[in-house]
């Protein structure tokens, strides 16, 4: 598969954007306090991981298998028991903050997932992209799921 030079500064910033993820997941998994959190974080981290593979592979002019497109076969928890009350603690503020954080990451790298799929010319590579920025939507939804169950989101 040929890549045109747009195409290849575009996955060259969605890897910036995937290892980032994988730090910060990483790194953040080590530091939240509650174990669901923890849990929740490493979980996403490996999503990221393959995420960062897959772009990889296309950054090298392969295009990803079509039975993965791109995703995981992880599944990704979305029900969380409460662990916060409705005060506010040191622990709450600060897992909170590490919520807030990622949430907006997850954001910003499925708004750059969005542009990039209306720039690829391949139909594959297009949806490979797309079930990516599924998954990423899906990482968001998880995180707001943890910090609604936890009063951390209005």
């Amino acid at each position: 598969m040929t890549l045109t030079q747009k195409e290849t500064d575009l996955l060259k910033d969605l890897k910036d954007q995937e290892k980032l993820c994988v730090e910060k997941y990483t790194k953040y998994a080590s530091s939240a306090l509650d174990a669901q959190l923890k849990e929740l974080f490493t979980s996403i981290a490996n999503v990221e991981r393959q995420h960062l593979n897959t772009i990889s592979q296309m950054q090298s002019g392969n295009l990803p298998s079509a039975q993965s497109e791109g995703g995981s076969q992880q599944t990704i928890k979305t029900s969380f028991a409460s662990t916060y009350g409705m005060g506010d603690t040191p622990d709450k503020q600060a897992d909170c903050y590490l919520c807030s954080d990622l949430l907006a990451d997850e954001k910003h790298v499925s708004s750059l997932y969005n542009t990039c799929i209306f720039e690829f010319k391949a139909e594959q590579n297009r949806n490979t992209l797309n079930h990516i920025q599924k998954e990423e939507q899906q990482h968001g939804k998880a995180i707001y799921d943890y910090m609604a169950a936890n009063n951390m989101y209005s």
